[in-house]
């Protein structure tokens, strides 16, 4: 393990998985669109593990900054072992909106971005015959609330498909899917959470720790804790009428949360 590049690096998820490499003692790249916050984040990194970071401001809703990062990861020199797809947020409007801004910007970063960094990634890492991906999907893939899940749902299966083009290069590619984790991401949606049940939470660094010991074993899908894993498998065995009939109740839950 040499040098990891992580997307949204600077808070939750993307911040604990560089503080788990940087604590390896890996070299990081860290991409995020607000410069101040990733200098600042790059800054105690390297006063905390004294590691060298590097950093990318891109926002990737924008196409020129999709392709910048894809260049890094496909550079031969100081190449690129880990790459952690991580950028994401909520995706709030309605699928009756007939503005579809929200959704144009959840498509080009959650899933243009997903799979132009993802083959990057992976055709550099080809070629060098050594590589892990993890892709950040979510347990919220497998319900049918908004354009949320569904992008997510899209994510858990693209990471798995990349993972079967990638077989036998070398190249390990896992998709990390979380339930709820105490992080930004909610209070930035507007989500209170306040009737999420105190023990379904998981700390995000708890779930990093996860998520890297199931990429080692080489597993194509990283679920964390107990309780979530079987969360995840009643809800893939559960008959599909009857999931739409759990989303309906967590979306006017999660409608009074606002």
């Amino acid at each position: 393990m040499h040098r990891a590049l992580i997307t949204g690096g600077t808070s939750g998820i993307g911040a604990a998985f560089a503080r788990a490499f940087a604590a390896r003692g890996a070299a990081i790249v860290l991409v995020a669109r607000n410069p101040q916050r990733l200098e600042e984040s790059a800054q105690s990194l390297r006063e905390t593990y004294g590691v060298d970071v590097e950093t990318i401001v891109a926002d990737l809703a924008d196409r020129d900054a999709q392709q910048r990062v894809a260049d890094r990861l496909e550079q031969a020199a100081d190449p690129i072992d880990v790459f952690i797809n991580n950028a994401g947020f909520s995706v709030r409007a309605s699928l009756l909106d007939p503005d579809l801004t929200d959704h144009d910007h959840g498509f080009e970063v959650m899933i243009r971005a997903v799979l132009k960094l993802g083959g990057a990634a992976g055709r550099g890492m080809r070629e060098r015959g050594h590589g892990w991906i993890v892709n950040v999907g979510s347990v919220s893939g497998f319900v049918t609330q908004n354009n949320y899940t569904a992008i997510k749902a899209w994510t858990n299966n693209y990471s798995e498909s990349l993972g079967v083009q990638l077989a036998g290069t070398g190249v390990r590619v896992t998709c990390l899917a979380p339930g709820w984790v105490r992080t930004e991401f909610h209070s930035r949606a507007g989500i209170k959470g306040s009737s999420i049940p105190p023990f379904l939470w998981i700390d995000a660094d708890t779930l990093v720790e996860g998520c890297l010991q199931d990429l080692a074993r080489g597993k194509p899908f990283s679920i964390p804790t107990a309780r979530w894993k079987l969360i995840a498998a009643v809800l893939r065995s559960t008959p599909r009428s009857l999931v739409a009939r759990l989303s309906a109740i967590l979306s006017h839950r999660r409608s009074k949360e606002r």
